[in-house]
């Protein structure tokens, strides 16, 4: 039998029960410094089970959205205890992003004409700027890329910033142009790392340096660089368990393996991975 289907506003009552006087200890003792966190966990295992839901399969994915969905409505039902002009709740939260959306979807809920997404970008680029000139306090100081939080992961905000000053014209004009911005950076990183002596915050740099090419070579391609390396994390992961395994079941460890053996039963991973995606 399916179970009773739950409105959101059953989940907004749960999350002030668990925080109620007589409701749960942990719960009652979060903030938003102690759940920022198992948001950014939470966020990031949407992406697992989007990853994993190319199977077809979306119950996985489906739980981590409610997952996520707590973690929001935990937050709010703090700002939702908070007396004065901090206090704020759910209703309140969907309220601000709806206005906001219509406001800069002009071309759908008004009389703006567009025709491409480009343009589309363009414009909601060009609205925001017109909100924060409007801010009450130092709105005309501020910049675009004052969007992009200093503490998402590295890979992530390069692509938040760099996608944001694309939309402004700040960008090559050709994928081809930053390829040989990527083969200036590797020479760089050459001479770096060949200089005598050797200059570590210089090399730390130049890499810094030659990562941020290679995410706007990601972005100009349509490609979430956080996303692709995750790709590539587990795929190295499943790789080098091949390996781990494959030594185990002859009694052996890492230790006891050659360099060449160790390549050997890599690639043998890699042709089994072929073959069963074929």
């Amino acid at each position: 039998m399916k179970p009773e289907t739950k409105r959101f506003e059953d989940l907004v009552s749960l999350m002030s029960r668990l925080r109620a006087p007589d409701g749960c200890p942990w719960d009652r003792e979060q903030t938003f410094a102690t759940l920022g966190p198992m948001l950014i966990e939470e966020a990031y295992e949407v992406i697992e089970a989007t990853e994993a839901s190319r199977t077809g399969d979306r119950r996985e994915l489906r739980d981590e959205l409610g997952d996520l969905l707590f973690q929001i409505v935990f937050y709010a039902q703090i700002a939702s205890e908070e007396e004065g002009p901090n206090h704020f709740d759910i209703y309140d939260a969907i309220s601000s992003v709806h206005e906001k959306m219509v406001r800069r979807h002009p071309h759908v809920f008004g009389g703006q004409k567009v025709s491409s997404t480009a343009e589309v970008l363009a414009n909601w680029e060009a609205i925001k700027a017109a909100e924060r000139i409007s801010e009450p306090e130092g709105g005309e100081n501020k910049s675009i890329l004052d969007g992009v939080s200093g503490k998402l992961p590295s890979l992530l905000e390069a692509h938040q910033l760099t996608t944001k000053a694309a939309r402004v014209g700040f960008d090559w004009k050709k994928t081809s142009d930053i390829f040989e911005k990527l083969d200036e950076e590797i020479a760089e990183l050459q001479a770096e790392i060949a200089a005598e002596p050797p200059d570590s915050r210089a090399i730390e740099g130049e890499i810094g340096d030659l990562l941020f090419v290679l995410v706007n070579i990601a972005r100009r391609l349509g490609v979430e660089p956080e996303v692709a390396l995750k790709s590539t994390n587990r795929k190295f992961r499943r790789r080098f368990n091949y390996i781990e395994n494959s030594l185990g079941r002859d009694g052996r460890s890492l230790g006891d393996a050659s360099l060449d053996e160790m390549d050997r039963l890599w690639d043998e991973a890699k042709t089994f991975e072929k073959r069963d995606s074929a």
